[in-house]
């Protein structure tokens, strides 16, 4: 049963289930040139609101290497972004920059963000994931309870970025953990199956 705080703005229902912090760990495997890269990993992942119509989003890894026993964790790979449901940005909405919505809010309670739903019944998403080494995704997809599939609209690297050019991600809420599945296309690589974890919520 998930308890939903009550200064949750009312878009960020459909994505409740992600709130909090959780942890756990993974699998990558992924072919690098001609071989394969297969190893574990640990994960902190945290959904967070600030009372806007957005979730903060943060992912930290690190390398489990079963060889070290000086309880150090060697950094694998961190990422930032925003999740939303995809819908026209209106006049009461922040921006661009600083500038201040004007008016009411459209979707200031349940019963309006309802006529959001699409054909699918779900709730269409945007989602923006930042990574430190010069890339920058573009995710677009839906949740629909408590499962949530994205694949990159848009994917932009910095002229040092190494190549990446498309992703899929795969979220959803089993027996109280959260499962993901992430694909990439990268390294000359077609799109294939790179990583998945499962995480358990720890506050």
């Amino acid at each position: 049963m998930i308890e939903l705080d009550a200064s949750l703005p009312p878009e960020l229902v459909p994505l409740s289930w992600l709130i909090g912090v959780w942890e756990g760990s993974g699998v990558v495997n992924y072919p690098v040139g001609d071989s394969v890269q297969n190893f574990e990993f640990g994960q902190r992942l945290s959904f967070s609101h600030d009372g806007f119509p957005y979730l903060n989003y943060n992912s930290y890894t690190w390398l489990i290497d079963p060889s070290r026993d000086d309880g150090d964790l060697q950094p694998l790979a961190s990422e930032t972004g925003y999740w939303r449901l995809g819908r026209t940005q209106a006049s009461s909405d922040p921006g661009p920059g600083m500038l201040p919505g004007i008016g009411s809010p459209i979707y200031a309670n349940a019963d309006a963000v309802e006529t959001l739903r699409n054909a699918d019944e779900g709730f269409d998403l945007e989602v923006s994931i930042v990574h430190p080494g010069g890339v920058s995704e573009l995710y677009l997809g839906q949740v629909k309870g408590p499962r949530i599939d994205l694949a990159t609209d848009a994917v932009m690297r910095s002229i040092n970025a190494k190549e990446h050019s498309a992703s899929t991600r795969l979220y959803g809420l089993v027996d109280n953990h959260l499962l993901w599945a992430w694909d990439i296309a990268a390294l000359g690589r077609e799109l294939v199956s790179h990583a998945s974890g499962r995480l358990a919520r720890v506050d």
